[in-house]
C-alpha cells in the first residue's frame, strides 16, 4: 500500500517518457535524468509523448510500486506539449496520489500483500 504522507516528496519529469519502459527502465530514468535515487521513497511521476497517461513510480521499503492512471477515453481535446501539459501531468498526478489515498482509507491500510 503507498502511504502517502505531508513530508512526502513527489518529483514531476517534464520530458515524457516511453511508457514500454517497466520498473527498471523507469528507474534508469530516475538515476540519469532526474539525478535521483528510485529507492529514496520519493513519488516520480512521469507522463506520455501525448500527455493522456502518467505513470507513479515509488519504493516502499520492501519493493517498487508502479501506478499507471490514464484519461478517460471520451476526453477529445488534447493539451497542447509543453507547459500546460506538464501542468496537466501534476494535476493528474495529484488527482491519482489522491484515489490512492481515499483507497487506503477506505480499506483501513489493507492492500496487496498485507495480511
Amino acid at each position: 500500500m503507498i502511504q502517502l504522507t505531508p513530508q512526502m516528496r513527489i518529483l514531476v519529469a517534464v520530458d515524457p517518457v516511453d511508457f514500454r519502459r517497466g520498473i527498471d527502465g523507469l528507474g534508469r530514468v530516475c538515476r540519469e535524468v532526474l539525478a535521483s535515487d528510485p529507492m529514496s521513497g520519493i513519488v516520480f511521476v512521469f507522463r506520455n509523448r501525448r500527455a493522456t497517461a502518467i505513470r507513479l513510480l515509488t519504493y516502499d521499503g520492501q519493493g517498487f510500486w508502479l501506478c499507471h492512471n490514464q484519461r478517460s477515453s471520451h476526453y477529445t481535446s488534447s493539451a497542447p506539449i509543453g507547459a500546460s501539459s506538464v501542468f496537466f501531468a501534476w494535476r493528474l498526478a495529484a488527482r491519482s496520489t489522491s484515489r490512492f489515498h481515499r483507497l487506503h482509507c477506505l480499506t483501513g491500510g489493507a492492500g496487496p500483500g498485507s495480511s
